[in-house]
């Protein structure tokens, strides 16, 4: 998708109102470190070092919506118990998203819980019960939808097989989107697809599609087939399978099956990127944009998604970003913006990958430079270049200065093997941004002294490193420049 055609779809998009309902769960994220075995058992030993706490599967569609810039209703059920009480208040912590929560004391808050070390799932545990909600409950629910879908463009079923979604409530939900004019979108852990009726849109991925189909669905013409078939099975309007980085396929009665491919992408998580998927979907058909359209702002979503920790959302800046990155040479990506550069340091982290900071003005690149740079990059896993804005280099180096401008500066960087990332900086100091990123050692020249190093005291604070890199006799800018002067 093109930025012209993204910031449209944005503009379009914006206060749409979605409702999402489903099962509701709160996930949990324990992240540590492993550095023995217990001699207890041979399992892993988790030093805890962080927790987090967010909404999954309806929940996480809801939240995605919102941060989309969608208004949201989220119809769902919790327990009368701590997960419960959680479970409201993420709600209501999330800008955009109103509750419509229904509270059944007789099940617990569906609650799962991760442990995570070096980006490693080493284990989940689940809270939860699945039997399917009925009596007094279940009316409540059905109730909530009527509400919750009043002129909602879009209604997303998201069914995790918990209980919440009985054929009452498919029932309701069908009803309401006749109602408001929307469109019903599925998403769905069934065996079988054929429960949720004449619904607009079914969105399985490629081995939910195998499973209900019992067909194939790696290459294009197994999707193709098996999805003739499930339109044979099941009544719904239209069926779209994700298929990972083999993009998306989708089958509308009566035409032929398309297939879009989607842009390669480091995949760190892929938890919740189905909801992503789903959400963006949901929010752009409730715009009233083309399918096509619809289908590109999704992908353009869960390529986002799959870069970051946990079960993410995404933001619009976020999908301006991606789009304009993908225009981006290799060598222009490495150029962070700070959201940027706080995502992907986060993503090493989680990696467990040591992180390395330098910093300097670089206005004429030349062999000290390389040398030093990449022996910074050899006493780290990934090095970040702080990089002095052109007002920042006049204030320190004086006028005249720097002979080149920031984005040449910055592109030359980016283009050594040795740079991971380049931060520009417009103080006189690159503190403020040894702060944000925290990184594991701080390199400077050995002309400096540790106590002289900006940064060095924080740095080593945290537990990380000082070192000081040789410097490469007879090189460097000003020299360069003032050879440049005698030549004339």
């Amino acid at each position: 998708m093109d930025l012209s055609a993204l910031q449209h779809l944005l503009g379009l998009a914006a206060n749409r109102r979605v409702a999402c309902v489903g099962d509701l769960m709160v996930d949990r994220f324990v992240y540590g470190e492993v550095s023995r075995v217990s001699p207890e058992a041979p399992v892993p030993v988790l030093a805890r070092s962080r927790e987090l706490m967010m909404l999954g599967a309806a929940g996480n569609v809801a939240r995605n919506v919102a941060a989309l810039g969608g208004e949201v209703s989220l119809v769902g059920v919790i327990g009368d118990d701590a997960e419960g009480k959680r479970a409201l208040k993420l709600v209501e912590e999330e800008r955009g998203v109103e509750p419509y929560l229904v509270t059944d004391s007789e099940r617990p808050t569906t609650l799962k819980t991760r442990f995570v070390s070096h980006g490693q799932q080493l284990l989940r545990v689940d809270l939860e019960v699945s039997r399917a909600v009925g009596g007094s409950i279940e009316d409540r629910v059905i109730r909530t939808i009527r509400d919750a879908a009043k002129d909602a463009g879009a209604i997303l079923l998201s069914d995790y097989g918990k209980g919440v979604v009985t054929e009452a409530v498919i029932s309701a939900c069908r009803e309401a989107a006749a109602e408001s004019g929307g469109k019903l979108v599925v998403d769905s852990k069934a065996r079988s697809f054929a429960r949720y009726g004449a619904v607009d849109m079914i969105k399985p991925n490629a081995a939910e599609l195998a499973h209900a189909t019992d067909l194939p669905t790696e290459t294009d013409a197994q999707i193709e087939k098996a999805l003739v078939r499930a339109l044979e099975l099941w009544e719904a309007r239209a069926i779209l399978v994700t298929r990972a980085s083999k993009g998306i396929s989708l089958a509308v009665r009566g035409e032929a099956v398309r297939h879009f491919p989607t842009a390669a992408r480091e995949v760190f998580d892929a938890s919740g990127a189905g909801d992503t998927t789903l959400a963006a979907l949901g929010l752009a058909l409730a715009a009233d944009v083309a399918i096509e359209d619809a289908i590109a702002f999704a992908q353009l979503a869960s390529g986002v998604a799959v870069g970051k920790v946990g079960t993410a959302t995404v933001t619009p800046e976020e999908m301006v970003e991606a789009a304009l990155s993908a225009h981006f040479a290799p060598a222009e990506a490495k150029v962070a913006t700070p959201q940027r550069l706080a995502d992907q340091v986060a993503r090493w982290r989680a990696k467990g990958l040591k992180v390395g900071f330098t910093n300097g003005c670089f206005d004429i690149l030349h062999k000290g430079h390389v040398a030093y740079l990449s022996q910074a990059r050899a006493w780290c896993d990934r090095l970040i270049v702080g990089l002095n804005d052109d007002a920042s280099v006049r204030r320190l180096k004086g006028e005249g200065r720097p002979v080149n401008d920031l984005e040449s500066r910055a592109i030359v960087l980016a283009g050594l093997g040795s740079v991971d990332l380049v931060a520009p900086f417009e103080e006189d100091t690159p503190l403020k941004l040894i702060e944000a990123v925290r990184p594991d050692v701080l390199i400077k020249g050995a002309d400096y002294a540790e106590d002289e190093v900006v940064g060095a005291a924080e740095v080593k604070s945290w537990g990380g490193e000082v070192r000081l890199a040789a410097l490469v006799d007879g090189y460097s800018t000003t020299a360069a420049i003032a050879k440049l002067k005698v030549s004339r």
